[in-house]
């Protein structure tokens, strides 16, 4: 392999526990999709190549876990309302209904000049169109004191899986009247009211279970998604019980010490019995490696969710810079849907239609009280650009509320079904 800017072997990436020596598609002379990363954008993608080319791609699916849990939806997790069970879903409709070749391994490199992507297990996967839909990964030292080796101490919860498992173990072993602190980060990063939404499901956790504890948000930002919402729902249900400290009072000047759980906010030290660390973030590492991102993401061509530096590969999702949409799973959805067609005419002649997406987030804030933001977006030559917008309003009825949270719920089973089929 060519080691250069266009190619790498993967560094600082876990060897993957399940290998394949070797991989080929049995294309004869089929063309060929690869996608990295089975989430919200990646498998959407892979689904609908395969679905919607009937036959006529070969299409590949690189993703470690053989059980995927989803990053949205598990602060209800935290909250209580669901079982981890709830955030699992399986790859095996997607090889079995849709013939899509589904490798679980750790793609470690990308050599864009011989179109391939190597495997952790060994071998490589040849391509004519490449997706990467890799999700994020933290940008170093982002938070002094803390790195990726102080996650099981103070998780950042930010990867469905074993971490939203683990703060969910130390929320529920907390000390009759502890203190649960959060980091939250600096935009942009993954689901923007998620880290609100989060300190919503813990509080009604303490609640029910710790109700003389105390939620402590040190923040960076000067506002976040939906936080007239978010404040309105905690003095409601969880009155004293949530303390936000904003950049105006030194919520940007934090160190944490994880073998003395404290946390260090402007000179003032807290010592915590729960530290959720949740750092700012970047494009998925493969994209940085592979030289497809400019600053922590990879600009892409909303047209066609194309790299603006490399044709023959397309990113999804929360790791690309591609103007207005926030990075959430319903984003990734909707741009994995713009790509698949793209793909599918570049390779097969079939017919492309101009691009539209659309987004949505819900926030659970206590039992039947959901909100939403969201908008409908059309791509120009500059970025995705907003074309129009919502948002819950503070002061609505108990009765819409209600049916926001129900209509979150649909959403999910609809999202999930059409990543998995």
């Amino acid at each position: 392999m060519k080691l250069n800017r266009r190619a790498f072997v993967g560094t600082g990436i876990a060897a993957a526990t399940l290998s394949a020596p070797m991989v080929h598609a049995a294309s004869h002379g089929k063309p060929k999709v690869v996608v990295v990363g089975g989430g919200a954008g990646g498998a959407t993608a892979a689904r609908y190549i395969a679905k919607d080319s009937a036959g006529e791609i070969d299409v590949t699916l690189i993703e470690p876990t053989r059980s995927y849990y989803t990053c949205f939806f598990s602060n209800l997790y935290l909250g209580g309302f669901w079982d981890l069970e709830n955030l699992s879903h399986s790859y095996g409709k997607l090889a079995s209904e849709y013939g899509i070749n589904v490798v679980h391994d750790w793609a470690t490199g990308v050599d864009r000049d011989a179109k391939t992507v190597a495997l952790a297990g060994g071998g490589s996967v040849p391509y004519d169109r490449l997706i990467l839909s890799p999700g994020i990964d933290f940008v170093e030292g982002s938070v002094p004191g803390w790195d990726l080796s102080a996650q099981n101490a103070m998780p950042h919860a930010y990867k469905g899986g074993s971490q939203t498992e683990l703060l969910k173990a130390q929320i529920m072993a907390m000390p009759e009247g502890g203190t649960y602190v959060m980091v939250a980060p600096p935009n942009p990063y993954r689901c923007p009211p998620g880290p609100y939404e989060r300190i919503s499901m813990v509080a009604h956790q303490l609640k029910a279970n710790n109700p003389t504890a105390k939620i402590i948000i040190a923040d960076p930002k000067e506002k976040f998604s939906k936080q007239a919402l978010f404040e309105e729902g905690w003095q409601k249900h969880y009155t004293g019980m949530v303390e936000r400290i904003g950049p105006d009072f030194g919520g940007g000047n934090v160190t944490v010490d994880p073998a003395a759980m404290t946390v260090n906010i402007d000179g003032e030290v807290v010592k915590a019995d729960v530290v959720n660390v949740i750092p700012a973030q970047k494009a998925g590492l493969i994209c940085d490696a592979a030289g497809l991102t400019e600053g922590n993401w990879a600009p892409v061509d909303g047209h066609t969710m194309v790299s603006r530096l490399d044709e023959n590969i397309h990113i999804l999702g929360d790791a690309t810079n591609q103007g207005d949409m926030p990075k959430s799973g319903f984003s990734a959805n909707s741009q994995a849907k713009v790509a698949a067609m793209a793909v599918r005419g570049a390779l097969t002649g079939s017919r492309v239609f101009p691009a539209k997406f659309s987004n949505t987030c819900w926030s659970l804030i206590a039992t039947d009280d959901g909100v939403k933001v969201g908008a409908a977006y059309e791509p120009n030559d500059e970025k995705i650009a907003s074309v129009s917008s919502f948002v819950s309003q503070t002061g609505e009825d108990a009765a819409l509320r209600k049916a926001t949270y129900e209509e979150s719920i649909g959403w999910y089973e609809g999202i999930t079904a059409d990543m998995f089929g």
